[in-house]
């Protein structure tokens, strides 16, 4: 039986890519809607060269509401993975306009379209930042969703009180990631993160420093209260997650109520030495960095309790730090041959 066709926008960037790679090896027919905004068509050539299937791709933005609805009726789209949204902290708390207009506007207009076409499925890619700074850890679905510690954090938070809102009035099901750390690269080193311009993210500055794009890291904050006085996130496999998405559409089917919510990591927390360290150790790179100030927006420390999404998506992450940074720089590497 042919599996369904699902619309994926960012579907170029780097979790949405290796959703693609995921939903084509289990049978999934994956349509692209990406603005190219924090992505490259070249990533096109990477899924085609995993997957030996070069999936439609629509290089237009999600804010474009009627382009959005042609699609869901061109392709006779069963659901929809969200992806496309702006996602640093730090350049929301520079930008806060632009992230509440892209991440929340983004997401109204694809409703909307949705609505109009009759597409009742969606899975949206949330984040643990809806947590801002727990009081206990490690974090379950259940615990509090605070007042942000970023516009980029509150977009996610205004965001799921939406998608919980309209659920409570709509025959549609939607589930709500909530990631911690996405990081590393596809094995094959065909496809991973390449964020456009300065990163914002802790990995690939890691990887573009040692590979001598960036001049030095500097690590933001060296007196948390954690052990080594850095903060503490739960960093996950890029294919892990993907691997996640594919088990959360089957799951849509299956669930009773019309709005859930789980948890994405591993359950363990590292601090931004420990990752330093375990890619060091991975890639065999010393690496320059230097202790600096702490960065308007960062969480101390924050993990997962992902014991609802190991029960009911029948889902676990398989692959530990170290590999992560190796994947991570193995990426890095190929890139810097390019």
């Amino acid at each position: 039986m042919k599996k369904p066709t699902i619309l994926v926008t960012g579907g170029l960037g780097f979790i949405g890519s290796h959703t693609v790679v995921e939903l084509i090896q289990e049978g999934y027919t994956p349509i692209i809607f990406d603005n190219l905004s924090n992505s490259s068509l070249k990533v096109l050539d990477g899924i085609e060269q995993i997957t030996g299937i070069r999936p439609a791709c629509y290089t237009k933005d999600i804010l474009n509401t009627s382009a959005v609805e042609k699609t869901l009726r061109a392709h006779k789209i069963d659901a929809v993975i969200h992806f496309a949204a702006y996602k640093a902290v730090g350049e929301s708390v520079e930008k806060p306009l632009e992230y509440y207009n892209n991440n929340v506007g983004g997401l109204i207009s694809l409703l909307n379209a949705m609505k109009k076409v009759g597409v009742e499925k969606l899975v949206f890619s949330s984040s643990c930042t809806v947590y801002g700074q727990p009081k206990k850890l490690p974090v379950t679905e259940k615990s509090p969703v605070v007042k942000a510690e970023s516009p980029y954090g509150n977009t996610k938070k205004v965001c799921e009180e939406m998608l919980q809102d309209i659920s409570k009035t709509s025959k549609g099901k939607t589930i709500s990631l909530r990631y911690f750390n996405p990081v590393g690269a596809h094995p094959t080193s065909l496809i991973g993160e390449l964020p456009l311009g300065i990163p914002n993210n802790l990995v690939p500055f890691i990887t573009q420093t040692a590979a001598g794009w960036r001049n030095q890291l500097t690590v933001f904050g060296t007196d948390y209260n954690t052990p080594d006085g850095t903060c503490l996130r739960d960093y996950i496999h890029v294919v892990d997650l993907a691997l996640a998405h594919v088990t959360a559409l089957e799951y849509l089917d299956k669930m009773s109520e019309s709005y859930d919510t789980f948890n994405l990591g591993t359950g363990t927390g590292s601090s931004v030495l420990e990752v330093i360290k375990a890619f060091e150790e991975a890639s065999g790179q010393k690496l320059n960095y230097k202790l600096g100030e702490r960065r308007a927006g960062d969480v101390e420390q924050v993990w997962a309790d992902c014991s609802k999404a190991n029960k009911l998506l029948g889902w676990k992450t398989k692959i530990d730090l170290k590999q992560m940074m190796l994947d991570a720089w193995n990426w890095q590497v190929i890139l810097k041959k390019d």
